[in-house]
């Protein structure tokens, strides 16, 4: 037995070797300043504190059962999810690397040989078995290069997450949005038919004036055109509709359930969560894009580290213990035991320049890391600048848009009221009416556009799944 003890030593020696082989020759990583300024152009702030989560933001059930519907069916969710398993297997087969891989052998030779080769002055069939436990090329990690490795590893699997984590934020907005357009363009549908309807009256009431001989030719002519033009936009908005409904399935990633409320006004959605105030910092801890970013310059910095530890030899260890026997019935017994075992030292001397190459195409990959990082933190703070700008203004806005449906609503009753005495033209009552129906098309726009504010707002500041 002792001649295994140096064996048995050796293996110890490589395993503490590999379990302290911590360091790195990475650059110590020091996170870049965010180049953005400490308030916001307009002066206002984004949101502070922890946001709610998306069911307490999204407080329509219709709509929270939309988005949950697609939490769980849509496809490129899905792929972004699977990939956060294969980054994860990834890593764990980089950190194997670290240690040394052991291995259980057996083998069997059989040949036979001439006389005048065989050694021993006779032709024969010349046999051997052997079992062995050991471990191949186990590399010492002295210079780090597998740590910076297992690191990069690391930081891909934690960017892959974070990138999961920005599509389905993205995928609760997009959806969220989707069926806010989808609702909105109901209600344009519904004004449209309800148009139309009227105009058809009027052009059905406008011939028979004309036959009665108190109508002219030019007052049928318009009220058919303001009849056709409506006629035109009702197939656009149940075209739209169709779109939307389709647009929502893709998102949803199953069709949509058939007990499904039809909801066809805005004002039926319950509306979104106010967000607090805050300061732009917060963007970076919010942000699972911005986080992503850091975590692939991160992985980039400690291939620096790898592309280092090129320069310095490499120690390779392989080792075995075993037994070996020309009879198979007496392989685990008698004097057949057997080690072996074979170190190699690599240093390099002359690669053409190829080290010092990889080198710089890891300081490079850094460097261009740093880039990516500051236009995903510059991106975020635009994202949230344009939101904020947009909410500052959007409730004057809001108010206009009703008071202008409230005045050409009145205008058009005037104006039909003025006809019916005679006092007015016709005209007048055809220009009140495309007026009323162009104002109520913009309020609803309106109100879509400051329900799709608050969601691109609560998208921009890192708002998702909890």
């Amino acid at each position: 037995m002792g001649k295994f003890v140096p064996f048995i030593r050796l293996s110890a020696l490589v395993t503490v070797t590999a379990l302290l082989a911590a360091c790195t020759m990475a650059p110590k990583y020091v996170r870049p300043d965010a180049p953005i300024p400490s308030t916001y152009a307009t002066g206002a702030q984004g949101a502070a504190g922890d946001l709610p989560v998306w069911k307490e933001f999204f407080r329509d059930q219709t709509m929270q059962r939309v988005i949950e519907l697609a939490l769980v069916n849509n496809r490129d969710l899905r792929i972004s999810m699977l990939n956060i398993e294969k980054t994860r297997a990834m890593y764990r087969i980089q950190r194997a690397d670290l240690l040394p891989t052991i291995a259980a052998e057996g083998s069997s030779s059989n040949q036979r040989l001439p006389a005048d080769v065989s050694g021993m002055g006779q032709s024969g069939v010349f046999r051997q078995y052997s079992a062995s436990l050991g471990f191949s090329a186990f590399e010492l990690d002295l210079f780090g290069r597998i740590r910076s490795l297992t690191d990069q590893a690391l930081e891909t699997y934690y960017s892959t997450e974070d990138d999961a984590l920005t599509a389905q934020i993205s995928l609760i907005a997009e959806t969220a949005g989707v069926y806010l357009q989808l609702v909105a363009d109901r209600e344009l549908l519904d004004i449209t038919r309800e148009t139309y309807e009227n105009r058809k009256s009027q052009y059905s009431l406008m011939q028979r004036k004309l036959q009665a001989g108190v109508a002219s030719d030019l007052e049928v002519s318009q009220t058919k055109s303001l009849m056709e033009e409506s006629r035109a936009s009702l197939a656009r908005y149940e075209a739209r509709v169709g779109q939307d409904v389709n647009y929502l399935v893709l998102l949803v990633g199953a069709p949509l359930p058939q007990d499904l409320p039809d909801v066809r006004r805005l004002k039926d959605v319950a509306s979104l969560h106010d967000l607090p105030e805050g300061v732009p910092s917060t963007l970076l801890e919010r942000r699972p894009d911005i986080r992503a970013a850091e975590h692939r310059l991160k992985g980039y910095n400690a291939n620096i580290g790898a592309a280092r530890a090129n320069f310095f030899p490499t120690i390779t260890l392989t080792g075995a213990l075993g037994t070996v026997s020309t009879d198979y019935d007496n392989l685990f017994q008698g004097p057949a035991r057997m080690w072996n075992f074979l170190p190699q030292v690599s240093l390099p001397i002359f690669d053409t320049g190829r080290n010092i190459a990889r080198l710089r195409v890891s300081q490079t990959d850094r460097d261009i890391a740093v880039a990516e990082y500051e236009k995903a933190i510059q991106n975020a703070f635009r994202e949230v600048g344009d939101a904020l700008v947009q909410r500052a203004h959007i409730g004057d806005q809001l108010d206009a848009e009703r008071a202008l449906v409230e005045s050409t609503g009145t205008s058009y009753k005037l104006a039909m009221a003025r006809y019916d005495v005679g006092v007015d033209s016709y005209l007048n009552v055809l220009d009140s009416q495309r007026s009323l129906y162009t104002a109520q098309q913009s309020l609803i726009g309106t109100l879509l556009l400051r329900e799709s504010n608050a969601l691109t707002l609560y998208k921009a500041l890192g708002g998702g799944v909890k």
